[in-house]
């Protein structure tokens, strides 16, 4: 024989006969166990690299990279801050904008929204919202126009579209001989966007920053700078580095600092749901030692004549070893396939649930996102197969130092 005949011997074990046809169904089952328990590791984590990377560009697509807003309030001269930033190698783009609350009136619906008001030829270059407009043109945010782009959660509570008038109120009173009245001012839908998250669809809307800054009073001051860097996970730091550049006095914050609740709570389920299942696949894994159990004590006649014909507590041990890793890595192997079959086809089995049961499984109003993507990461697939691995390999000792330490002449005694 080619092969070790310790391989061999393990290959053999592992096929059923009538008489141990039991003995092969449970090494079968300890197989699927372990399979099972890998596939299901391998998809949850994939569904939180999925939900965490679509958060991720979502956030990114609406909210920029960095922004560096006055501290007291609005930048007294935003071009020279915009022109700074733009100086330095790191910052791809820049833009300002003005931003505040109100609320969005249209018959009897009113929303509270957060109003932004931006530089149509500036704007696309550190945010998505060109791209994910549904209808119209940021181009239609032309100064002294007064047009408006809302979300598509938000028209539909307003129950407005394209050319349909709303009314906006800020919270900001105007002082009159007759007393104090809200400050208020008709807009023309011009655009509709959808960003894929609750949040903005139902409570962002853009104006043009002139506009904004008439309802706003900021005197042609910018509430802040966007910035768009090369790299978004040193955003923090660069504008850090500009506003102190810049002399201090501005507030800093970025994309992971506007929203560190969500990606917080995502690393930590991740850690523990990895934990958790790990005790599953260890579970799984350790069934191998009551398979082995069982194969040790029917083979004990086999074990007494190899030791008979000169084979070492070495060979034998490693006998029972390969037949527990075998077990280990078929099962592992197992798993891996389906589970990567299962995340590659999940988002479709969602929908066609949502339709059959006529239910709504994944409300973005509570999950932020309506769909379920899924993300595969090669690196974390490759440490749950070693895990799952070392795990059956680490199973297989007791049974096979047990089948070593037999004494051939007590086994074939009852032969």
């Amino acid at each position: 024989m080619k092969q070790p005949y310790q391989l061999s011997i393990a290959l053999r074990y592992l096929r059923a006969r009538s008489r141990n046809g039991f003995i092969s169904f449970i090494s079968l089952v300890s197989m699927v166990g372990i399979g099972l328990a890998v596939a299901v590791l391998i998809v949850v984590l994939s569904v939180m690299n999925g939900f965490e990377y679509e958060l991720q560009q979502r956030i990114l697509g609406m909210v920029s990279d960095a922004a560096i807003t006055g501290f007291d309030g609005p930048l007294d001269d935003w071009r020279a801050v915009r022109d700074r930033a733009l100086e330095r190698e790191d910052v791809v783009a820049a833009a300002p904008f003005v931003e505040g609350q109100g609320m969005v009136v249209a018959g009897e619906a009113t929303a509270g929204v957060a109003v932004r008001g931006v530089e149509p030829l500036l704007e696309p270059s550190v945010s998505a919202i060109a791209d994910v407009l549904r209808e119209g043109s940021i181009d239609a945010l032309q100064a002294g126009s007064f047009n408006m782009l809302i979300g598509s959660i938000l028209a539909e509570e307003l129950d407005v579209g394209i050319g349909d008038s709303v009314v906006l109120l800020l919270a900001q009173g105007r002082v009159t001989p007759a007393g104090i009245f809200p400050r208020l001012r008709s807009f023309t839908v011009a655009g509709v966007f959808e960003a894929g998250m609750y949040e903005y669809d139902r409570g962002l809307t853009f104006v043009n920053m002139s506009d904004a800054e008439r309802l706003f009073g900021t005197d042609g001051r910018a509430s802040g700078i966007r910035l768009a860097v090369t790299d978004i996970y040193s955003a923090g730091r660069v504008a850090t580095e500009l506003a102190i550049d810049l002399g201090g006095g501005f507030y800093v914050t970025d994309w992971t600092r506007q929203h560190v609740n969500f990606f917080r709570s995502i690393q930590l389920t991740k850690t523990i749901m990895f934990v958790i299942l790990s005790l599953v696949v260890g579970v799984a894994a350790f069934n191998i030692v009551s398979t082995l159990v069982m194969v040790v004590r029917d083979k004990r006649g086999d074990i007494a004549i190899l030791r008979s014909i000169g084979t070492s507590p070495l060979g034998i041990l490693a006998i029972f070893a390969n037949q527990g890793t075998l077990v280990g890595l078929l099962g592992t192997l197992f798993g891996v396939g389906l589970g990567l079959l299962v995340v590659t086809q999940l988002e479709a089995a969602v929908a066609v649930l949502e339709a059959w049961l006529n239910i709504d499984l994944l409300s973005a109003e509570v999950y932020f996102i309506s769909d379920l993507p899924t993300r595969v990461n090669l690196g974390e697939i490759a440490q749950i197969a070693l895990l799952a691995l070392v795990l059956a390999v680490a199973a297989t000792f007791y049974p096979a130092f047990s089948a070593a330490r037999q004494p051939p002449a007590e086994a074939l005694r009852y032969e």
